[in-house]
């Protein structure tokens, strides 16, 4: 806050104790006058006690406060009464939020990556504004309007900030480009850029595709049901759906994606709050993968929507759901408006999967303890061991074939496949966290680019790859950066450094369409889930 320390003495405590006399009383709150005087009391009728604290405080108080930012500073304060998932946000955040689940925004359409202190184009929307005007992969831009963003530091989210925009209005940059002495201009329309949910669908084999979808979002639906097309033109005949990171989204996408699976009238999910009565959801018997046989992976890391999709699968006995125990979020926010244009993200309701397992998770220990959940369940070893999970025998429900599933929180998986972490040593560890792969991957790539950016195919860029291996490269590169050489350790990891290098190099070229195929080589799970489709 503004005010110096004397004044936070008398102001927290008087912060706290409204948030915890909040609500006891409604109508009038009496208030004493002014000390030292004879002054009678003065009474203030208002809707709650909080109101008229704040007005005595900003009428009264012996000092200026900023009473508006005391109430921002309340809100989330008081909503940590309630559940982890109600949220305040704030009018200059609510752009930002709202984006993560729109499926566009207004941008100049490229990816980039801050390398040595520049901005460097990694790839340019097919399309977008950028490419219009000429704008290439490996361009280096030094500036945005007035502003110079190269050599001072500049961080991910002022690019960003610079960059996107309202949709129309235009934007200029100046753009170093290799081979060229003199900088180049250009001046950018923004447009409408997609942001896609769906990250990459392909076929693994001649009967079997896979489809990866990162969040639900506005999108997600006709996105799912452009791959699923795409991949029985391919003659796919079974399908594994990829859920692990999926924080969740939109519960009606969801909902449209189970009744692609799931037959006529079984059931997809019910909700049930205090004011909100339980309201069923079953599928109409018309999707398009109702006899195709699914695999779903899912992590600690799935929830939400991602959990009713593997939920309702798992109930249904639809097909099997291969991984770790999920997150936990089995809560129904509202986002709803307020007239200063931030928003409140209140929770009206529980999911419950078709057996009748709430999903979420308690948080009765508070919220903090609710986030460390992930981390006790790391060291307690559940991710390595399906023994080290906790599972609550009083919580058993059946699925529709009499299977015994668990509640107590999140899903657990049909068939567990621990993390692998037989190639993992200290190098690696070393290597990945400096972001080292990554960026000799970008580094080779711009250095090659007239080499390889013709190619079309994942096959094209691995043979490349096989014929000029990068390992020995990548070694030096490594070193010069500061990790020394462990020659034992290298050779435990020698793979997996190997195969992220290639998928990260097939990403600059091909994003995620070269880059899942090669990485899905090292992913156990994603071996298991083939192996037992195959059976």
């Amino acid at each position: 806050m503004s005010y110096n320390n004397s004044k936070k003495q008398i102001l927290q405590p008087l912060i706290f104790s409204i948030i915890l006399i909040a609500g006891i009383y409604i109508g009038y709150a009496v208030l004493p006058g002014k000390i030292g005087n004879n002054k009678s009391l003065v009474i203030y009728p208002q809707t709650n006690k909080i109101d008229a604290i704040l007005n005595l405080i900003n009428e009264e108080y012996v000092d200026t406060v900023d009473t508006k930012k005391m109430q921002e500073e309340m809100i989330p304060e008081l909503l940590k009464k309630l559940d982890p998932h109600t949220v305040y946000i704030p009018a200059k955040d609510l752009q930002n939020v709202n984006e993560e689940l729109s499926s566009n925004f207004g941008g100049i359409g490229v990816q980039f990556s801050i390398q040595k202190d520049t901005v460097m184009v990694v790839a340019v929307v097919s399309g977008g504004p950028s490419e219009k005007v000429g704008v290439l992969p490996g361009d280096r831009i030094v500036s945005v309007n007035d502003s110079v963003i190269a050599g001072n530091g500049i961080q991910n989210s002022v690019v960003l900030k610079l960059l996107r925009g309202e949709m129309g209005t235009n934007v200029n940059i100046g753009v170093i480009r290799r081979n060229l002495k003199e900088p180049l201009k250009f001046d950018i329309t923004r447009g409408k850029i997609p942001i896609e949910s769906v990250d990459v669908s392909y076929m693994i084999n001649d009967e079997i595709g896979y489809i990866k979808v990162s969040r639900f979002a506005m999108n997600t639906y006709a996105e799912f049901l452009t791959a699923l097309a795409k991949l029985k033109a391919q003659s796919c005949k079974k399908l594994i759906v990829d859920f692990r990171g999926n924080s969740g989204g939109y519960l009606d996408v969801a909902i449209n994606l189970c009744n692609e699976f799931l037959h006529d009238k079984d059931m997809i999910v019910y909700t049930e709050g205090k004011a909100n009565p339980r309201q069923e959801v079953h599928a109409n018997g018309k999707g398009t993968c109702q006899d195709t046989e699914v695999a779903v992976l899912i992590d600690e890391f799935s929830a939400s929507a991602s959990e009713i999709f593997a939920g309702a699968i798992q109930d249904n006995d639809r097909g099997i759901i291969m991984g770790r125990r999920s997150f936990g979020k089995g809560l129904v926010q509202n986002q709803i408006p307020l007239p200063d244009g931030s928003a409140l993200r209140l929770t009206i309701a529980r999911y419950y999967t078709p057996a009748g397992r709430c999903i979420q998770k308690p948080y009765d220990n508070g919220i903090e303890e609710y986030y460390k959940d992930i981390v006790e369940r790391y060291q307690h070893g559940e991710f390595f061991n399906q023994d080290s999970i906790d599972v609550n025998d009083s919580l058993q429900y059946q699925t529709k074939k009499g299977r015994v599933v668990y509640g107590g929180g999140g899903i657990m998986p049909d068939i567990f496949v621990p993390r692998d972490t037989t190639d993992l040593t200290t190098y690696y560890y070393k290597v990945r966290e400096g972001g080292l792969i990554y960026r000799f991957a970008l580094e080779y790539t711009d250095n090659n680019r007239a080499k390889i950016e013709g190619f079309k195919t994942v096959g094209e860029i691995k043979s490349y790859l096989e014929k000029n291996p990068v390992l020995d490269q990548f070694i030096k590169f490594a070193t010069k950066e500061g990790v020394k050489m462990n020659r034992k350790e290298f050779n435990i990891s020698k793979n997996i450094i190997d195969v992220e290098l290639k998928a990260y190099i097939a990403r600059n070229i091909m994003d995620n369409e070269g880059f899942y195929p090669i990485i899905g080589e090292i992913d156990e799970l994603l071996d298991v889930a083939v192996n037992k489709l195959s059976e």
